[in-house]
């Protein structure tokens, strides 16, 4: 494997550039909270890029993104923190603990256990220091803790283990909880020791494709050791060793020794947090249960729906949205029953308990053929459907593959397919990061898409939901309405739970939005009625308006004060639009 090299006649702006994204990648994979940092970087690449049909690859960012999966994988299984671990989280290369001055160790970092032999809970005079200096430090920790203190002490203490210098900085931490349960103004101790984890070489040698004794030169250089030691250590001469750093450059597409540690402590990171427990989302109140139901497709692959309304109503196919929205709030559910509506809601490829599609499969039709299948499986024709977003392409594609399952299109804030770079530029910047990639940078985009799934869950799924859509007032009074918010966040467990994440069903979905979906559009017969906002993140007024100019059967009618959620906001105008398609053109 040769060295990964810039284009040809790449400006060092450029080099710059891909270096800076490079380094976002590793940042995101090992702290998912930072992928907005990566969004700033990635729009400066890709804007001059939109205003062409040039797409976004690049084999060097694209050979980077893949180690950083194996990175943002490992981040995955790992245990979410709260309490005093929560202030630990951000320290993990560096023995880290949190102290009163007392007997014990009130919370420690994976590298504290590492390197100091300490536990939380455990007694201080384990630390591997002489009684006196554990006596000084102690007296430190109380002073700061209480404030005596007007600032960061330094303390340089020898270690009784390896017999060198270490540097301990200890800064306060107040109402900081302790064993026992009260709470109490804490220090937290922070080491410049680096720790090299145990088991870690197994991590960077299945990262990088590398040779145990590849591993212990990349051990060496992240250590900090001169070459001339790392060969005197390992028997070798000072030139064999540099052949192999050159070997490992290659193989972790690194240009030097510099970029080499500052991968290898980004992949330690995660190494360092630990890997029991599970990451817990907001709690949510419960809507009426509506069990998943489930039956065997003709491929034989599980396909799994829900329904509420009136059992023996008239059929209405909603669509759940990239998201996986598949409640609607209980008022709305409760009304679809009174007004004679029964809505199945399958739950698609990839969501849920639904099995994925086969790896080449052609999207589009599968999933139509997924809808069809349980709709067959039902004995259910001639029902309104109802997408959102981009769901519209399988809605319309459905009327064409099978004409006697669709009477009719109701859409709520849907995406038309897009033809030019200034529609991207008008969406919302976190709807533009990563419907643009779709379209220029597919290959890139499942980290991305990974990356987003993996903040929502440091975030919860709350937080992370305002801050994708908080471009949209309507949306932020939407959502902020309890009855929406539990619709949303209990609806989208398909998509995101504390054991699932759909992130590759979700990367699948948006490339195949960004497809051109066009001729399905113009094929339509049925009559579509798409209710749009004023407000939507993805799909601003100007842009529909432009498309649908394509489309002069489409009835398109806007609604103030909307954005994506127009359907939980706007579910009376739904409905009734719903029952006046079905007594306009009987089935």
């Amino acid at each position: 494997m040769t060295e990964s090299r810039p284009p040809a006649g790449a400006s060092l702006a450029d080099r710059d550039h891909r270096a800076e994204i490079v380094e976002r990648l590793y940042d995101v994979a090992v702290d998912p909270i930072r992928l907005e940092e990566l969004l700033e970087v990635w729009e400066d690449r890709a804007a001059p890029l939109r205003d062409s049909a040039v797409p976004l690859d690049d084999p060097e960012i694209e050979a980077h993104m893949r180690r950083a999966t194996v990175f943002l994988d490992r981040y995955e299984a790992a245990a979410g923190q709260s309490g005093e671990k929560s202030i630990l989280s951000g320290i993990q290369r560096s023995a880290a603990f949190l102290a009163d001055g007392g007997a014990l160790v009130v919370g420690c970092n994976r590298s504290a256990e590492i390197a100091f032999g300490v536990r939380e809970g455990g007694p201080l005079s384990q630390l591997p220091f002489d009684p006196e200096d554990r006596q000084l430090l102690a007296d430190v920790i109380r002073r700061v803790a209480a404030r005596r203190e007007e600032k960061v002490v330094t303390l340089r203490i020898r270690s009784t283990v390896t017999d060198s210098p270490v540097i301990l900085r200890v800064s306060p931490v107040v109402g900081g909880p302790v064993t026992g349960g009260g709470a109490a103004a804490l220090a937290l101790v922070v080491s410049t020791e680096l720790v090299w984890p145990d088991g870690f070489q197994t991590t960077v040698q299945e990262a990088f494709g590398l040779t145990a004794a590849e591993v212990e030169i990349v051990r060496g250089v992240t250590l900090g050791l001169p070459l001339r030691d790392i060969a005197e250590a390992r028997g070798r001469s000072v030139e064999t060793v540099r052949t192999q750093v050159r070997s490992v450059l290659a193989k972790t597409e690194t240009h030097s020794q510099s970029e080499l540690v500052r991968v290898v402590l980004g992949l330690m990171d995660l190494a360092l947090v630990p890997t029991s427990g599970e990451t817990a989302l907001p709690p949510v109140s419960a809507l009426e249960p509506r069990p998943l139901r489930e039956v065997k497709g003709p491929d034989k692959r599980r396909l799994t729906w829900i329904e509420f309304g009136d059992p023996a109503g008239l059929p209405v196919l909603y669509m759940h949205l990239d998201f996986g929205l598949i409640r609607w709030p209980a008022v709305a559910e409760r009304a679809a029953a009174a007004q004679g509506l029964r809505v199945i809601v399958p739950v698609r490829s990839g969501y849920g308990r639904t099995e994925a599609l086969p790896k080449g499969a052609d999207h589009l039709a599968g999933v139509t053929r997924d809808y069809a299948a349980v709709m067959d499986h039902l004995g259910l024709t001639g029902a309104v459907v109802v997408p959102m977003g981009a769901d519209l392409r399988f809605a319309m594609n459905l009327s064409l593959l099978r004409p006697d399952l669709v009477r009719g299109i109701v859409g709520a804030a849907c995406q038309l397919p897009i033809r030019t770079p200034g529609q991207y530029d008008r969406m919302d910047k976190w709807q533009r990061f990563i419907l643009a990639n779709a379209r220029h940078a597919p290959k890139v985009l499942p980290f991305l898409v990974q990356a987003g799934f993996s903040l929502a869950r440091r975030l919860g799924k709350e937080a992370f939901f305002r801050q994708v859509n908080g471009g949209s007032p309507a949306d932020m009074a939407t959502f902020s309405r309890p009855d929406v918010r539990v619709a949303v966040l209990e609806g989208s467990d398909v998509c995101m739970a504390p054991k699932w994440s759909a992130h590759a069903a979700f990367s699948a979905e948006c490339i195949g939005s960004e497809k051109d979906w066009s001729a399905v559009v113009r094929a339509v017969t049925v009559p579509i009625v798409l209710l749009q906002g004023d407000q939507d993140p993805q799909s601003p007024v100007q842009t529909i308006r432009e498309l649908a100019g394509d489309y002069p059967h489409l009835d398109v009618r806007f609604l103030p004060g909307n954005g994506q959620l127009l359907l939980f906001n706007e579910w009376p105008v739904v409905l009734e639009t719903v029952r006046s398609m079905v007594h306009a053109r009987p089935a």
